[in-house]
């Protein structure tokens, strides 16, 4: 994918990818968790094996310096979507180059295929303002509605439901920001992501950020 953008130290962008022909990348609970490890390992300088990366823990591998801040992230059944800072020249290409191919070979060694699991190089848009900064947080995180609202872009039925679901879906960054502290909240580096950013801080909040922003979307 030709950018018409570079990825500038201290900005934030949105980052996404899903397989190839649509495909599922995520089969089972087993690949979501591999991928939320490899969300944290590969954000470092520090090169790794694969066969270390079986039974490890978040706190017991040195991963080095990190390459990127990340605010939020969410794990679909095709798709993924990651909130992040560059925190050094060349940090995103750098990280999601090394979660693409990491994930790749997990994923094609587990099911006995080769070639290409995403359908292109990752994509990425330039968060450039407040309203679409909010938009972003809000999207990536109400994301997973769709698996008991398909049409929750256009309203939502039963927002008690959604909200209970929310808090209970393993595999993303909402239970890190409006339920608590978990082992995979080190993924996240929300201490780096700059004051000036009002971020919802209740499912309520977040809904309304999504709907009142629509329109800064690119």
């Amino acid at each position: 994918m030709n950018r018409n953008f570079p990825f500038v130290v201290g900005e934030f962008y949105h980052l996404y990818n899903r397989g190839v022909n649509k495909m599922p990348i995520f089969n089972n609970d087993t690949d979501r968790k591999h991928f939320l490890f490899l969300l944290y390992i590969c954000n470092g300088t520090n090169a790794f094996q694969s066969r270390e990366i079986k039974n490890a823990s978040f706190h017991k591998m040195e991963r080095g310096d990190r390459l990127i801040d990340i605010g939020a992230y969410c794990l679909m059944g095709n798709h993924f979507h990651i909130m992040a800072r560059e925190r050094v020249e060349k940090g995103i290409s750098r990280f999601m180059g090394k979660l693409g191919a990491a994930y790749t070979m997990y994923f094609n060694k587990k099911n006995g295929r080769t070639g290409s699991l995403f359908e292109s190089r990752f994509k990425a848009k330039h968060i450039d303002n407040d309203p679409y900064f909010n938009w972003v947080f809000s999207y990536i995180h109400m994301n997973p509605v769709a698996f008991i609202e398909p049409e929750w872009k256009e309203g939502i039925a039963n927002i008690h439901a959604v909200k209970d679901f929310l808090e209970e879906y393993k595999w993303s960054s909402y239970i890190d920001h409006f339920v608590g502290k978990r082992e995979e909240s080190v993924i996240l580096n929300k201490e780096d992501f700059p004051d000036s950013f009002v971020l919802a801080e209740s499912f309520e909040e977040l809904f309304l950020d999504f709907n009142e922003n629509k329109l800064s979307t690119p």
